[in-house]
């Protein structure tokens, strides 16, 4: 069940932009936060960690020196191979072989994470067979043919009776419909895309009861409203980001009609997303980051999507606008985007809970872009709107690649959610699980801290964070 947890801390949406504090020699930050009804302010030291031991090579000297020992030892080899068999063919086929190997380990160590499994970081060539193992067993599962599909999620040995089952037609999203009395725009607005994100789906519950047929002071003036509470259902029922199969539904779309479970959900999403005038996607930190309340679009190609994405973003009114690279695929707005579908996404704090300042946000979001579309009557509040970024640089916008840990271990942030930093401060500490060896997390880029890990165990690779770069 999600809860919303009202004692949990809020941004408060201001109009003006928070002023930062500084101390000499260390800069500090600030940011306004509510604790129940009173607004507090909280600092912290931004500084650099002395007296740590390092679990990696951190000299660059070092690191070059290596990478020419494997390019010696290489060399070495090829050269004994080719002076044993000397011709054109056995050189030919040495560098293909090369070529194929390096081209394997690229794939290895880069595509599968950037483009396929954003959940995968690579650490050898061990982690990857283990990975497709894994993999393996999960696509065996999904097509064996005594295999219940309906099997529940251990984490719930009794779920409730309305659960749904997992073979569940790739066009049965289950949505509610509602109609205005004119014609006018279809918007499209999802929630639980990631199973682990609540204040989406508690303020679709909210938006479904206000339009209710019951009451007619809250029908639609125009238009169509379409309203997916949860689109992941396999990833909500374990309470994960991700499904059984283990895919992110976030980096499956367009999908496939007769694909495993998540590439036919996203195949359903796309189709809503294709058939709608506008969409709006909801999301959260889920249950390891928090993130400052934005809302975020991507840079379209076409000049009318792109001002009216920026319209929306707006209008959503939270804190944060972002709009990012148009070239990152696999998402829900890369889909809109090869159908000229306006759409913007929002992003409400996270930690695995469900804070009711954004479930209200959320609602109040929604509500504010329906009366924008002319949807439905409603007086537009005042602009809460403090940051409003613009980043074409390729990749841009891509959260799970930033600030990666740089060892496995105990994750403790250095920072708080919304500081302004500076490329090289202390990001935060990661420990062995005995806490003696302590190393450092800078970090990357200058600007907001947008989002946090809350999440204390951390893989080497993991995202600690990320930073808004003005």
């Amino acid at each position: 069940m999600c809860m919303e947890h009202s004692s949990s801390p809020a941004f408060i949406l201001t109009d003006a932009p928070h002023k930062s504090t500084k101390s000499d020699p260390r800069k500090t930050a600030t940011i306004d936060i509510i604790s129940g009804n009173e607004p507090t302010t909280s600092t912290l030291p931004l500084s650099r960690a002395t007296n740590t031991t390092m679990a990696d090579i951190q000299s660059k000297s070092l690191l070059y020196f290596k990478g020419f020992l494997f390019l010696m030892l290489g060399a070495a080899a090829a050269g004994l191979l080719l002076a044993e068999r000397p011709s054109i063919k056995v050189a030919a086929l040495l560098a293909l072989s090369i070529w194929a190997f390096a081209r394997t380990y690229y794939f290895a160590f880069y595509v599968i994470e950037h483009y396929i499994d954003s959940e995968f970081k690579f650490s050898g060539l061990g982690s990857l067979v283990s990975y497709l193992l894994r993999r393996g067993r999960s696509v065996s599962r999904e097509f064996a043919p005594d295999q219940s599909m309906t099997k529940k999620p251990a984490a719930m040995p009794h779920p409730p009776a309305a659960e749904p089952s997992a073979d569940r037609s790739a066009h049965a999203l289950q949505k509610k419909v509602f109609q205005g009395g004119q014609p006018g725009p279809n918007l499209l607005i999802t929630g639980g895309v990631h199973g682990d994100e609540f204040e989406a789906v508690a303020a679709l519950h909210r938006l479904i009861r206000r339009f209710r047929p019951s009451d007619p002071q809250q029908r639609l003036i125009k238009g169509s409203l379409t309203l997916v509470p949860v689109v992941n259902e396999s990833a909500y029922w374990r309470g994960d980001r991700t499904g059984e199969d283990q895919l992110d539904l976030a980096r499956t779309c367009p999908g496939r009609e007769d694909g495993v479970e998540t590439e036919r959900v996203a195949f359903a999403l796309s189709e809503l997303i294709q058939s709608a005038d506008f969409f709006i996607d909801l999301h959260s930190g889920g249950t390891t980051m928090a993130v400052v309340p934005m809302t975020g679009y991507t840079l379209h190609a076409n000049a009318d999507v792109r001002e009216q994405q920026r319209r929306m973003a707006s209008a959503f009114n939270l804190p944060v606008v972002w709009g990012a690279s148009a070239n990152l695929e696999g998402r829900s707005l890369s889909v809109a985007r090869d159908a000229n579908t306006p759409a913007i996404y929002a992003e409400f704090m996270g930690s695995g809970l469900c804070d009711s300042a954004g479930v209200a946000a959320y609602e109040e979001g929604c509500l504010n872009v329906m009366a924008m579309l002319g949807m439905l009557e409603r007086e537009l509040p005042a602009s809460r709107v403090q940051h409003v970024v613009e980043d074409p640089r390729p990749g841009a916008g891509h959260m799970q690649v930033c600030n990666p840990s740089p060892v496995s271990g105990f994750f403790t942030p250095n920072v708080n959610l919304g500081d302004e930093i500076q490329a090289g401060d202390l990001l935060g500490v990661v420990a062995d699980l005995l806490g003696e060896q302590q190393t450092p997390a800078l970090a990357d880029q200058s600007g907001l801290v947008l989002v946090l890990r809350t999440f204390s165990r951390v893989l080497k690779g993991d995202c600690l964070g990320v930073i808004l770069e003005s």
